[in-house]
């Protein structure tokens, strides 16, 4: 019986050879390799809630895919705060999901993940509008732990620190008001950092001001 799914079951990435020496590979060979690994293990992680893999195929060959430094890179978005317009945008919420709610623009932070070249892959699992420490809303289910899928992953970044402690993707979105960045980051054995107030713009979102004013947007990462 499964019992974890982490990094350390010999999974590589296109382009970092044995002695872990990054190399350039295209955007497809990375984009395929991250849907490949979440087919494989998101239906015991259920830490991918919306996949956009046709999306992120076709950015792939689009002709205004920006070259920015992370140009081609998988990432996973928090169902929470980091808008792409037309994308679907639940919050953990199941009127949310029922009315197929998608994101009217991009929020400041989509849109400079756009800009720096990063392939959005799918939406990460929240707790109901990130306001519990553990991911498993009615709507979509239990988020589970990689190190142990019979524990939780603490949250509310949850789907976005197990998605990246499991190799789903190199790096994902995700974002900290009471602990939601910090606390997942270390039940996951990930780096993670809730940055100062009025470092990194928000931009506006469906709950108002007053959530604003506090989630604060970062990225978690295997390691700096």
């Amino acid at each position: 019986m499964l019992k974890s799914v982490t990094r350390g079951d010999g999974f590589v990435w296109p382009g970092a050879d044995s002695s872990g020496v990054e190399k350039l590979s295209a955007p497809r060979e990375l984009v395929d390799a991250a849907i490949s690994r979440i087919e494989k293990l998101n239906p015991v992680l259920n830490a991918v809630i919306t996949p956009l893999f046709d999306e992120a195929r076709a950015a792939t060959a689009s002709t205004t895919l920006p070259s920015g430094p992370f140009r081609g890179v998988p990432i996973l978005l928090k169902d929470f705060g980091a808008m792409q317009v037309g994308q679907p945008y639940y919050m953990g919420n199941r009127a949310l999901r029922d009315a197929r709610y998608t994101a009217p623009g991009d929020t400041p932070l989509g849109a400079r993940f756009r800009r720096a070249g990063f392939i959005t892959l799918g939406k990460t699992n929240i707790p109901e509008f990130g306001l519990q420490s553990t991911p498993q809303p009615l709507a979509f289910g239990a988020t589970h732990n990689p190190w142990d899928l019979a524990r939780s992953t603490s949250g509310s970044s949850g789907g976005s620190c197990t998605a990246v402690a499991a190799g789903l993707v190199p790096i994902a979105h995700a974002n900290d008001g009471g602990g939601s960045i910090r606390l997942p980051a270390a039940w996951c054995a990930l780096v993670g950092l809730k940055p100062s107030r009025g470092r990194v713009p928000f931009g506006r979102m469906p709950l108002g001001s007053t959530v604003e004013s506090f989630n604060k947007p970062r990225l978690l990462s295997p390691s700096i």
